[in-house]
């Protein structure tokens, strides 16, 4: 892991008064403004907000796909100036390989950055236990349902053992009862992994049970709004958090201040 250089008192993701703005012939779009956004090593953040409001702009910039307009953006205490390799990015869809098996897919992330097969093969297997896919190495994608699919690309994502995982809306496209249930497995992994997670959702029930921490953000252009702490213990079971005072008291909260506009 290429993380060597950084240290203990380094941020996972440290970003300061980052403004993005697109431009075109016709038009200039100001995504995200003035975001200020610290990220310690195994904090599980979730960002919420409403439509177009810069979510995943903010997720890009910090994979250093989309370069900041002004601001700062640091990973593991190093400066975003170009695609990171210290990370792993799980999108809303698979974007599996049709031709290639759920172990295929897994190992290509191992085939584009050069690693070692043997090494690449049993993390793997361990990860295919991992998210429950054993019995499903060989099936092919069109094979498997939506939540399937999504557990291949989570294992490809981590596959490199990456310090941080972001996730853009990774489970927005499945029913409920998949979306608690990989939610559940994604709260075991991250338990398990120590690895730290910035994950953007339009769920609020999502945001709250898998964050250690909830960033609202506000209409675009976007800015972060206000961060509601999550005080529940690290460990979480659906039927449980669902009927606790705490997560229903933080989950209202949020969606009276995204109601109001989170213009505050």
């Amino acid at each position: 892991m290429s993380t060597a250089t950084s240290t203990l008192t380094d941020a996972a993701v440290d970003i300061t008064g980052l403004t993005v703005r697109f431009e075109s012939k016709r038009s200039q779009t100001t995504a995200v403004t003035d975001v200020s956004l610290r990220v310690e090593p195994g904090e599980f953040v979730t960002i919420v907000g409403p439509s177009g409001c810069g979510k995943s702009t903010l997720l890009k910039v910090v994979a250093g796909l989309v370069p900041p307009t002004s601001g700062t953006v640091s990973l593991l205490g190093r400066p975003v100036r170009r695609p990171q390799q210290d990370i792993g990015f799980v999108f809303q869809r698979p974007a599996l390989l049709d031709w290639r098996s759920v172990r295929k897919n897994i190992l290509l992330q191992a085939e584009m950055r050069g690693l070692d097969r043997s090494v690449a093969a049993r993390r793997a297997d361990e990860l295919i236990a991992l998210t429950g896919l054993t019995g499903f190495e060989k099936a092919l994608p069109h094979e498997l349902s939506g939540g399937m699919q999504q557990r291949v690309a989570l294992c490809r994502a981590l596959l490199h053992q990456p310090p941080v995982l972001l996730m853009d809306e990774p489970f927005g496209a499945l029913d409920a009862l998949t979306r608690e249930q990989l939610n559940t497995e994604l709260n075991r992994i991250w338990r398990d992994t120590g690895t730290t997670v910035l994950l953007v959702t339009h769920s609020i029930a999502e945001a709250v049970f898998l964050g250690t921490r909830v960033e609202v953000m506000s209409p675009r252009p976007g800015r972060i709004v206000r961060t509601f702490p999550v005080d529940i213990p690290p460990e979480r079971d659906y039927a449980q958090i669902m009927s606790d005072e705490r997560f229903d008291r933080l989950a209202t909260q949020i969606r009276g201040l995204l109601g109001a506009g989170a213009n505050h």
